[in-house]
């Protein structure tokens, strides 16, 4: 999965580490993860998510992360560029970041993840 990540996130211009970082927190790299909220793999795709970037079969790893990466390469655009509200996007989704003036929403669990997701990528690029 680690190589995986490493040879194509450069195709959707993200770092290696930040993929790695997401997916830690969403998945613990676990391909048969499955949430609440119907979040697949190892990404956690929710179905419109799936759908909305072309994954026909979010339990495939390789469809799984290519729809994760293809979402945060979209949220980065949005977000011109600002990682902390691109991972808040990923986790509650862009409404709810833009509903809040562009900053990160006042859900514990979206705050949370945040700080979780960035303290793993800054070990990471160590």
């Amino acid at each position: 999965i680690v190589r995986f990540v490493q040879l194509v996130a450069p195709e959707y211009q993200l770092e290696p580490h930040v993929v790695l970082a997401v997916m830690a927190q969403e998945s613990n790299f676990d391909p048969l993860a499955l949430s609440p909220k119907n979040a697949q793999g190892l990404m956690q795709l929710i179905p419109d998510t799936a759908r909305r970037f072309n994954v026909r079969n979010a339990g495939d790893p390789a469809q799984n992360i290519r729809g994760g990466m293809a979402y945060l390469r979209w949220l980065l655009a949005f977000f011109e560029g600002d990682l902390t509200l691109t991972l808040a996007a990923y986790n509650a989704g862009e409404g709810a970041v833009l509903k809040y003036g562009r900053r990160i929403p006042p859900y514990p669990e979206t705050q949370q993840y945040v700080e979780r997701v960035m303290r793993f990528y800054r070990t990471l690029v160590r």
